[in-house]
């Protein structure tokens, strides 16, 4: 899964500049994505993650035809949190992490 994984990586990295986010931490799960970013509190968290999928989405089923089996890349869930009472190095080191826990 390598390539498809160092792929969207690349097109997360991409997305969030465009829209002048900062990825604080990345990890591409084999069934899921955390992304750690930073915005300014105008933008609409849900927008950054419809962003985020469809441009994924669209670069990643035309290069990969095995990806075009499932109706959808991408479910319609996702979770939002916002760093209050834990820190952001605590976030940071939970996203990091989430690799040597599989």
């Amino acid at each position: 899964m390598g390539g498809i994984a160092d792929d969207t990586k690349d097109l997360i990295k991409e997305a969030c500049e465009q829209v002048n986010c900062e990825i604080k931490a990345l990890e591409i799960m084999p069934d899921h994505v955390h992304v750690f970013l930073s915005s300014i509190p105008k933008r609409s968290p849900h927008l950054i993650v419809k962003r985020l999928k469809g441009v994924t989405s669209n670069f990643l089923r035309k290069k990969y035809p095995q990806l075009l089996i499932t109706p959808s890349l991408w479910t319609s869930s996702y979770y939002i949190g916002t760093v209050g009472q834990t820190s952001e190095s605590v976030v940071k080191l939970y996203v990091e992490n989430q690799k040597r826990g599989r």
